[in-house]
Formats: C-alpha cells, sequence, structure tokens
C-alpha cells in the first residue's frame, strides 16, 4: 500500500475538479528550464552494491562505541538497556505521531502521561509536559514563559554566563526581534564557579527570571541554598537548567524552590545520534500551568469508569488558541520522551542513583589523575564541587591533543576553544559510567604522551 493511496481515478476526480488534464499543469508555474534539471549521478547501483558502499562510508566515522569517549558539553555518551530501544522501536510506538483523537491515541497518552510523572518525581516539580526539542529549546521557552508571567512589567533577564554558549545564541535568537526584552549574561566562564546568590542578587524590579545551569557547563554544581528565597524577593522567577541524570544523587531543583526546571533528556536513553533527535525537558510549578508551553496530558475516566488518558492543557496555536498560544512548537519528541520513561522505569530509584554515583566517581577519579601530569591542571580542584565532566588546562593546544589522541583511539574531551576562541589551551573532559577505571587510566597515560612525557 502507498503511503499516499490515491488512486489514479482519485487523482483523475480531483484534477477534473481543478480543471487541470495532467498532474505537471500544477507546476506551470516554475520555468521550463528549471523544472527537469540533468543530474549528475552515477550509474545505478544494486541493493547489495549499494549496502557495501554505505558500510565503507559509515566505517569512516568515529562512534562512541569505538573507543573510548570523554566528550560531553551537552551530549552524553550513556550506557542504554536493550529494553530501551526494543521497545521504543515496536510499531505501536514508531507509527503513532500526535494524540488529537484520545479514543484512539490511549498508548501513546498513556506513555506520555507516564513519562511525565516520572519526570516531574525526578525534577521535584508538579507539572512536567511532553515536550520539547530539545534542552536548548526548552530554556528559551522558560525564558519566554517568564516574560508572559511578568507581562510588560518586567523586560530583563538575568542569565548565568556559565550556562551552555550554545543555549545562550538559542535564547537570544528567540527574544532578538521582542522590543524591550534583554538577556544580560552575569559571572564569568572561567574555573572558578560563581556564586548563585551573587547571581540572585543581579536581579532588579524589572528582572522576570533568574536563569542558573545545576550544573553548570564545566560541571560545576553551585550551591542553590536560598537562591530562590532571594530572587523571588525581588519579584522574579528562578529558573534551573540540570542535567537529569545527577538528580538520582543530588537535591531536586524543586526542592530549593525553582519555579521552572528545564534539561535536556539525552542523557535518559538517548543515544548521541550526531546530536538529534534530542528531547527538551520542561517543568513548572503548578500556579504557572496556563502559561505553560506545550501540552500536558492527564488521566481521566470515559463514560463506562475505566481509566483513560486525554489532552489536559495544549496551549499551542494549532489548537485553537491562534494569537492567544503560549508555543508555536508543532509537534513534540514523543518517541524521545518515551525512551526517557522507558530508561527511567528500567533503572528505578536505584539504578539511577547508581549511575549519578559512578559519573560522580568516576570523574572525580579522572581529575585528579590528570591533575597529577606535569603541564595539566585541573581548576576545580581541590575542593570544587562538579559532576560528570570538568576542564582541564593542557600544556599544548588542546585540539593537537585531541587529534594526536584520536589516533590511538582515544577521544579526550572537547576543545574550548570552539566556543572561546581565546583559550585554546582547555579541554573538557567528561566521565559517565561507561568509563571504567582501566579506560581512565589509557586516557592519562595517553595525555601524558601528548604533554612530550609519560607519566610515571
Amino acid at each position: 500500500m502507498s503511503y499516499i493511496p490515491n488512486t489514479v481515478d482519485d487523482r483523475a476526480v480531483m484534477l477534473s475538479a481543478l480543471g487541470l488534464s495532467d498532474v505537471r499543469e500544477l507546476f506551470d508555474i516554475i520555468p521550463s528550464s528549471a523544472r527537469y534539471p540533468r543530474l549528475q549521478l552515477p550509474p545505478p547501483l544494486s541493493e547489495l552494491e549499494a549496502l557495501e558502499k554505505f558500510a565503507l562510508d559509515a566505517a569512516k566515522n568515529r562512534n562512541s562505541a569505538s573507543g573510548p569517549c570523554f566528550a560531553g558539553g551537552g551530549a552524553y555518551d550513556h550506557f542504554i538497556p536493550a529494553v530501551v530501544p526494543y521497545l521504543a522501536s515496536r510499531g505501536e510506538f514508531a507509527t503513532s505521531y500526535t494524540p488529537y483523537q484520545p479514543e484512539v491515541s490511549q498508548g501513546t497518552l498513556q506513555s506520555m502521561f507516564e513519562y511525565q510523572s516520572m519526570v516531574a518525581d525526578l525534577l521535584g516539580m508538579e507539572v512536567v509536559n511532553a515536550s520539547h526539542y530539545d534542552g536548548a529549546t526548552a530554556l528559551a521557552e522558560a525564558v519566554l514563559m517568564s516574560l508572559r508571567v511578568a507581562r510588560s512589567n518586567r523586560q530583563r533577564v538575568v542569565c548565568s554566563a556559565s550556562v551552555h554558549p550554545m543555549y545562550h545564541k538559542v535564547m537570544q535568537t528567540y527574544v532578538q526581534g521582542m522590543d524591550g526584552i534583554t538577556i544580560d549574561f552575569v559571572g564569568d566562564q572561567t574555573a572558578a564557579a560563581g556564586s548563585a546568590m551573587e547571581l540572585a542578587a543581579k536581579a532588579d524590579e524589572k528582572t522576570a527570571c533568574v536563569v542558573i545551569p545545576y550544573p553548570d557547563f564545566f560541571g560545576r554544581i553551585p550551591d542553590l541554598s536560598g537562591v530562590a528565597e532571594a530572587v523571588h524577593a525581588k519579584g522574579a522567577l528562578l529558573v534551573i537548567q540540570v542535567n537529569p541524570i545527577m538528580l538520582g544523587a543530588f537535591r531536586s531543583p524543586g526542592s530549593y524552590g525553582a519555579d521552572i526546571v528545564v534539561a535536556e533528556g539525552q542523557p535518559l536513553g538517548i543515544p548521541l545520534s550526531f546530536g538529534g533527535p534530542y528531547l527538551g525537558i520542561f517543568a513548572c510549578r503548578e500556579s504557572l500551568v496556563r502559561r505553560m508551553p506545550g501540552r500536558l496530558v492527564g488521566e481521566s475516566v470515559d463514560r463506562q469508569g475505566r481509566r483513560s488518558y486525554v489532552l489536559t492543557l495544549s496551549t499551542r496555536e494549532q489548537h485553537i488558541r491562534r494569537e492567544k498560544a503560549t508555543s508555536n512548537i508543532c509537534t513534540n519528541q514523543g518517541l524521545m520522551a518515551l525512551r526517557a520513561a522507558i530508561y527511567l522505569a528500567a533503572l528505578g530509584r536505584q539504578g539511577l542513583k547508581r549511575v549519578a554515583e559512578l559519573c560522580y566517581s568516576r570523574a572525580h577519579y579522572a581529575a585528579r589523575r590528570i591533575a597529577e601530569i606535569p603541564g595539566y591542571a585541573v581548576p576545580v580542584l581541590p575542593s570544587g564541587r562538579f559532576f560528570n565532566e570538568f576542564l582541564v588546562r593542557t600544556p599544548r593546544p588542546a585540539a593537537e591533543i585531541i587529534e594526536q589522541l584520536q589516533s590511538e583511539n582515544i577521544l579526550p574531551g572537547i576543545d574550548m576553544s570552539r566556543f572561546f576562541p581565546d583559550r585554546k589551551n582547555e579541554l573538557l573532559v567528561c566521565v559517565t559510567e561507561k568509563q571504567d577505571r582501566q579506560r581512565i587510566d589509557a586516557l592519562v597515560s595517553a595525555l601524558a604522551n601528548a604533554a612530550g612525557r609519560v607519566n610515571s
């Protein structure tokens, strides 16, 4: 069956209604010289030949399974239990799309409801939507939501400078066409972690929200005690951007008094996949739910008293809301939210806690070992708190070290000059539960050799 099963007779009826005799007449507006350009294509291949070619081309790429991967910076190489792709790829889920008709979408709606419930528990928040494209767009939507809550009285956003640099750009893109809106990036992006209380103190009577990462782009964990009270005293909202894996072992942002919480859900059972598709997690207090973008799945009962699931809140523009919509996002990452739900259900509380503990302890072990190598420095040591990743100052340009270690099949981290051109001798190293002591020791030895010395 064709994906669009219009028969020849169907097409003839439609063409007749349009007063046309041939489908090609629909394209008469296109200059004839541009309609059927000659394509310089190679000769056709058989299926066998095509598969062999794709396999050879794919072999040119280095993936996270090729060797130790210590790259992070917003996308993380975590272990994904086999049950996650197995269940998420079932036809019932893979072929479903938008749950506008609840009577035929109960499975999709239930999976979204379960996702919302588990993520709300993880974040310590009351409401979670389902869902956004990725962490960057979720944060940008949080900023827009804060501005809506403040109406026109507050048009300033205070954001930590240590939020992911790409998130900065997405936020600026979202507000660049809005008159009077300013985003002030406060603090530093150096190795010294800025105080969250100092950031909160920058809020004033014109501030709609204060954005704080937990942890920040460099893996540093701020102390959020008293921050919500300080922000609320200025009449602003507190937006916290989190790493969901870290919350398996650390206090939830909700327990600190956050009003809106966002996250990149990729660590929750979603592969790296060359940068997407990912999952934007978005949560808020129940008092703010009417201002929340996206959609919310709720539990109800049908006329026979049976449990059922429905779209309880759907404030997007195509749901009649038009100009009153809180978001113009026209789809959601349903399959990615499903993967996150399966991952969280499979691991459970203790499993997620164990993953977080392994990420924390192995990252600290790696940081201490690297700091011992002559020529290298880890600024966050000895007393700083960090999770999953940390900054390393290198004796040579980080790009050169990465190139050298890749020849040994080790990806040591991310070159910071990619984001900050003047920081050529800095490497962001990420350690997840997949990188055991043996792999970390191999990284340390390779870094020592790259510095021109052999670590003893």
